[in-house]
């Protein structure tokens, strides 16, 4: 009974040993292939860490707008307040309210029967002096006459005919005229008014093209040009958009408010714009149609830089960029990437530089 026992475990070695020396003979073989191919299970080739799942989007080259935004307010551009140089009674008021006028029509008369009687009698002394000027040339031409009586007509003379221009040119004042085209306000006279000198009568504006003023901080100076676009919005009329051009940057600061006062004229064709709106208004001080936009989540801001994660060959690289216009969730990158970039979006905070990475969602455009 012991020597079948001690035989049976004597075959039952020599099985575990032939088992033994078969894995040890599978080791051999297959784990140097794996040691060269670096793969670990569950891992990416190469034995390195799992790549991270990120959400991406390409580089978008669109167009895009650097404005200085502004408040401002519209104005005629020409504008005046009629007043009388001489006093009056108005006689005739030959315009309506709210009515377009040309320059030079007639638009209120004072009465002037005074100063027609002034001029006759100035043309009368001045027929008169002409009459006698002759007369005292006649005689001096006859040796009856002096020298003296010829100079004295001819100076009486030419101090009448001064009296009927002066009385002419106060005729011509009692008839106030448009000094430009444009549209008269509301009178603040009537028919049979006496008005004083520099009373005021009635507003007269020229609204086409229409002027708006606004300001924009000092450090802005530097962008704010002649000739440069604008566009503007009104309260009064929502949704609608207008365009003007810059024709003056006033020469001179204001100490107060660190500010240059601009000045810039928009087509008014219809009337719609008038004098005194709210406008608000957005100067465009730069337009490109080849600029490099990226989704705002895409920036990541560290110490005094800002990143974004490109990805190249399946792998995130650190790379700092310049940041320029903001608008609508996107914004401009002016220095560090090029046209065909891909971005990450999402998942930055899992990343290095250098981390595999794995897209599971993107756009074609930011």
């Amino acid at each position: 009974m012991a020597k079948s026992s001690w035989k049976k475990l004597a075959i039952g070695g020599v099985g575990v040993a032939v088992i033994i020396v078969g894995a040890l003979l599978w080791y051999a073989r297959d784990m140097p292939r794996a040691a060269d191919s670096g793969a670990k299970p569950g891992g990416p080739p190469g034995g390195g860490p799992p790549a991270v799942a990120v959400e991406a989007a390409k580089v978008r080259v669109g167009a895009i707008t650097r404005d200085i935004a502004a408040i401002g307010n519209m104005r005629s551009n020409e504008s005046v307040v009629l007043r009388p140089e001489v006093a009056g009674r108005i006689s005739e008021i030959h315009f309506d309210e709210g009515a377009r006028v040309a320059k030079g029509d007639d638009l209120i008369s004072l009465d002037a029967s005074v100063y027609e009687a002034e001029l006759q009698q100035a043309e009368a002394s001045r027929e008169l002096s002409r009459r006698n000027y002759e007369r005292a040339t006649e005689l001096l031409q006859k040796k009856a006459g002096t020298v003296r009586a010829r100079d004295e007509a001819l100076e009486r003379m030419s101090v009448d005919e001064a009296t009927v221009a002066l009385a002419r040119a106060r005729l011509a004042k009692l008839t106030i005229k448009a000094p430009f085209a444009g549209i008269v306000g509301l009178r603040q006279v009537s028919i049979g008014d006496y008005v004083k000198e520099g009373q005021d009568m009635v507003n007269l504006e020229s609204i086409d093209p229409i002027k708006v003023d606004f300001r924009v901080p000092e450090i802005f100076l530097p962008a704010v040009a002649e000739g440069q676009t604008l566009r503007l919005t009104i309260d009064a009329f929502p949704g609608r958009t207008f365009e003007g051009v810059v024709y003056a940057v006033d020469p001179r600061l204001d100490p107060v408010g660190r500010s240059v006062a601009v000045r810039a004229r928009i087509p008014n064709s219809d009337g719609t714009l008038r004098p005194g709106l709210f406008a608000r208004v957005r100067l465009i001080v730069e337009e490109r149609d080849d600029a490099i936009i990226i989704p705002e989540q895409a920036v990541v801001p560290k110490g005094e830089r800002l990143l974004v994660y490109r990805i190249v060959d399946g792998k995130a690289k650190e790379t700092e960029v310049s940041l320029g216009q903001r608008h609508g969730g996107e914004v401009e990158v002016t220095k560090g990437l090029g046209p065909d970039d891909m971005v990450v979006t999402a998942g930055q905070i899992k990343l290095r530089d250098g981390a595999p990475v794995r897209v599971v969602a993107s756009s074609g455009e930011a």
